[in-house]
C-alpha cells in the first residue's frame, strides 16, 4: 500500500501506463498519450493512426450525446480478422499443412447489425464466414454473406423452417453446413433434404470428454448440453449410410468452452477431436472440414497467465499448437488434412467497443477532513478515549490505536441504539474514527512491512464514484460472472490519481457496482481515481466490451441501449464519424415492457386537466407540466447534461 503523499512527486506517463496496465491489455489497439489522453490505435501498430478518445468525446458533446457512449472502432475488426487469418496461414506455411484454414464469427458474440455487415466486408478477403446458432442468426448471415468460399455453420437446434432455409441457401451458391447437435436433427434433415432435392453439407458435434478450465468450463465434457456422444455419432454415421447420404458427413465439431485460458486444455481437446476424426474416416465419411469451435480467449487483465480473465498463450501460438497437433496425428494415420474452422467470436470483436461515461458525483466514506475535529468538554468518555487514541497516533502503535479506536466507535454506536448519546455526538465519533483511519493508512504508505490487520483498510476508505451507465445494460458480464473489464480515466492521465474508488452505477440496486479491477498480480479491490474539478466533467472507460455485453445487457430500472458511434480514423489522427445511432428513449423502453406513450400521455393530461379544475395549478402551468413529460417521454434513459439539445 503506497501512500498518495508520495504518489504526485513521482508521477509520469510510464507510471500511468504501469498502474492502469494499458500496454499489458491494451494490445497495441490503445496507448496513453503524453497529453495524458488515452488513445485508440486502431491498426494495432505503433506507427499506425491514432486518435484521441477524450478528443472524440468531445465532438460528440459538440454534436449533441450525451453520456454514456459506446465506441465501435472500425478498424479493429479489419486488424483482429486479419491477424487471426496471418496466425493460421503463417503455421500452415511453417509445418508444411496441406490443409486450408476458414474462420467464422459467432453470431451471437454480437448480433448489432453493423458489426455483422463490417464482419462480412472485411471478412471477404480471407473468406471469413459466420456461425448461426438460431434461426434469425441464419437469415442475417444469409442477406450479409456474399462469398461461396465462406463457411456458413449452423450450430444450434433445427426444426423444418430452418433446415429448409440452409438448404435453399445452398441452393443460391452460400455454403452452408448442418452441425447435428442431436441424433433427431440428422432424420428431419435427410427428410427435408430428400423432399426439396437439395444436396446437403453435413457435421457432427462431438462431446469430448476434455474440458477446460474457465467461466465455461461446462460447454465441454460428457455432461455438456450440446453434441452427440461417441455412440450418437456412430448412429448419426449408420443412418446416413443407410439413407445413401454418406457422402454429406463432410465435418466433425466440438465446443470446448468460451475464453479458455491454458493452452494445454485445446491441445488435449484438438488431439482427442483428430482421433474422432479419424475414426469416422475409417468408417467411410468423405470428411474434409475440423471444427474446432470457440474458446480463442482475450487477455482482459493483461498478466498473461492462465487466470480466467486472462490467457497464457498468443494468436501464434493458439494456431502453431493446432496446426502442429492437427498434422502430426493425421500423418500417422496417412489421411489427408482437413481444411481447419475455428469459430472465434470473443477474441475478434472484444477489443472493438468501449464504453464512455462520465462521473456525475462522488460520495466519501471517509467524512470529514484530514484534522481532528474539537471534542467538547462534556463528551462521553469513550469519547475521549477514542478522540485520545487519534491524538496519539504514531507508527509503534499503529496497531494498539488501529484497535482502540474500532473498540470505541462500536461502543458509542451501542450508546447510541440506547438513547444515551446523541445524534450530534454520534456523528463527532465517526468523523474522528474515519480522520485516523486515513492518518494510518497514510502511514501505512512508508511502512516496509504492513501487518495483515490493514489488509482491507484502502477498500473501506474507498470512496464511491457515481457513474453514468448501467452496469446490467452496458457490463452484464460484471454483475452476472464477475468478469473482469480494464477501466482507466480516459483524460488527465498525466495527474497523479490521489483518491482510490469503486464504481457505482445508476440503477436502484445494490448490485449496481464495480469494485474489481484489473491487476498483473491479483484483482484490486480500488482503482486510482482523481478528485473531481468543479464544473468540469471526468470521464471514466471501460474497454474490451465488444463481446457479449450488448447482447445480453437487460433493461433494469428501464435503462435502454447507449448511443453508438462508430469511428474510423485516417492517417494523421483523422477522424470520420461513420454511423451515430442514438440510445433507446424513454418512450422506447417503456414500449419493450407493453406500455403505450400515447395511452400514457392521454393519461397524464387528463391529470394535469382535473389538477386545472380544482385550481391547484392554471391553463399555463398545465402547458408547461405537459411540456416536460412529453420531453421526458423523447428523452435518454440516463442522466442528461442541462445543456442537452
Amino acid at each position: 500500500m503506497k501512500g498518495v503523499a508520495k504518489l504526485h512527486d513521482k508521477w509520469t506517463i510510464d507510471r500511468a501506463r504501469e498502474t492502469y496496465g494499458i500496454r499489458d491489455w491494451g494490445n497495441g489497439y490503445f496507448h496513453i498519450s503524453e497529453e495524458g489522453e488515452v488513445c485508440v490505435r486502431p491498426s494495432g501498430q505503433a506507427d499506425g493512426p491514432s486518435a484521441s478518445i477524450m478528443e472524440i468525446i468531445e465532438d460528440m458533446k459538440a454534436r449533441g450525446f450525451d453520456m454514456p457512449i459506446l465506441l465501435r472502432f472500425e478498424g479493429i475488426l479489419y486488424s483482429r480478422i486479419k491477424a487471426l487469418n496471418e496466425s493460421f496461414k503463417a503455421a500452415i506455411k511453417e509445418y508444411k499443412y496441406t490443409g486450408n484454414y476458414r474462420g467464422v464469427y459467432p453470431i451471437k458474440v454480437n448480433q448489432q447489425q453493423q458489426v455483422i455487415e463490417e464482419l462480412a466486408t472485411y471478412g471477404k478477403e480471407f473468406h471469413h464466414g459466420f456461425e448461426a446458432g438460431s434461426k434469425p442468426e441464419l437469415i442475417a448471415a444469409m442477406a450479409h454473406l456474399d462469398d461461396p468460399e465462406a463457411l456458413l455453420i449452423c450450430n444450434g437446434y433445427k426444426d423444418e423452417e430452418f433446415i429448409d432455409l440452409g438448404l435453399y441457401a445452398r441452393k443460391i451458391g452460400i455454403n452452408c453446413v448442418f452441425v447435428v447437435e442431436m441424433p433427431r436433427e440428422a432424420e428431419l434433415i435427410i427428410e427435408r433434404s430428400k423432399a426439396l432435392d437439395i444436396k446437403p453439407v453435413i457435421g457432427v458435434r462431438m462431446k469430448l470428454s476434455a474440458t477446460a478450465g474457465g467461466h465455461w468450463k461446462d460447454s465441454g465434457g460428457d455432461r455438456s448440453v450440446f453434441g452427440l456422444n461417441a455412440f450418437q455419432v456412430m448412429q448419426t454415421l449408420d443412418m446416413l449410410k443407410q439413407a445413401d447420404m454418406l457422402d454429406c458427413l463432410q465435418l466433425l465439431h466440438y465446443h470446448l468452452g468460451s475464453q479458455i485460458p491454458n493452452i494445454h486444455d485445446i491441445r488435449n481437446a484438438v488431439t482427442e477431436a483428430v482421433r474422432v476424426y479419424c475414426g469416422m474416416v475409417s468408417e467411410g465419411a468423405p470428411m474434409g472440414i475440423l471444427d474446432l469451435g470457440g474458446g480463442l480467449a482475450v487477455d482482459y487483465d493483461g498478466s498473461h497467465t492462465n487466470c480466467a480473465s486472462s490467457c497464457n498463450y498468443s494468436i501464434d501460438e493458439y494456431a502453431r499448437d493446432i496446426v502442429e497437433t492437427v498434422k502430426s496425428i493425421l500423418d500417422q494415420e496417412n489421411i489427408p488434412h482437413p481444411t481447419l474452422v475455428t469459430e472465434s467470436g470473443r477474441a475478434t470483436v472484444a477489443y472493438y467497443s468501449a464504453l464512455i461515461f462520465n462521473i456525475l458525483d462522488v460520495g466519501r466514506f471517509a467524512v470529514g477532513g484530514r484534522e481532528l475535529p474539537d471534542t467538547p468538554k462534556d463528551a462521553h468518555k469513550y469519547t475521549q478515549y477514542l478522540y485520545d487514541a487519534a491524538q496519539n497516533l504514531k507508527v509503534k502503535n499503529l496497531q494498539e490505536s488501529f484497535h482502540d479506536v474500532i473498540y470505541y466507535r462500536d461502543e458509542i454506536r451501542q450508546l447510541f441504539r440506547h438513547g444515551q448519546v446523541s445524534m450530534r455526538e454520534r456523528a463527532l465519533v465517526e468523523e474522528v474514527f474515519w480522520v485516523t483511519m486515513q492518518r494510518i493508512k497514510e502511514k501505512i504508505g512508508h511502512m516496509r512491512y504492513v501487518p495483515d490487520d490493514f489488509e482491507n483498510l484502502e477498500t473501506a476508505l474507498a470512496d464511491t464514484y457515481y457513474g453514468n451507465l448501467s452496469v446490467f445494460q452496458s457490463l452484464p458480464d460484471a454483475w452476472a460472472i464477475d468478469q473482469l473489464f480494464p477501466i482507466l480515466p480516459i483524460h488527465r492521465l498525466n495527474e497523479a490519481p490521489t483518491r482510490n474508488g469503486v464504481i457505482a452505477d445508476i440503477t436502484c440496486d445494490c448490485d449496481g457496482k464495480i469494485d474489481r479491477f484489473i491487476d498483473l498480480q491479483d484483482i484490486k479491490r480500488t482503482l486510482p481515481l482523481h478528485e473531481i474539478e468543479k464544473d468540469e466533467e471526468y470521464y471514466l472507460g471501460v474497454f474490451l466490451v465488444g463481446a457479449y455485453q450488448e447482447t445480453l445487457g437487460d433493461l433494469h430500472n428501464l435503462f435502454g441501449d447507449t448511443h453508438v458511434v462508430s469511428v474510423r480514423v485516417h492517417e494523421g489522427g483523422r477522424v470520420e464519424y461513420v454511423r451515430e445511432i442514438e440510445g433507446d428513449s424513454v418512450e422506447d423502453v417503456l414500449g419493450y415492457v407493453e406500455y403505450n406513450a400515447k395511452e400514457m400521455l392521454d393519461r397524464f393530461r387528463q391529470k394535469a386537466e382535473a389538477a386545472v379544475q380544482q385550481k391547484h395549478i392554471n391553463a399555463t402551468e398545465r402547458r408547461e407540466i405537459l411540456r416536460y413529460y412529453q420531453a421526458g417521454l423523447r428523452g435518454y434513459t440516463y442522466y442528461e447534461s442541462t445543456n442537452a439539445s
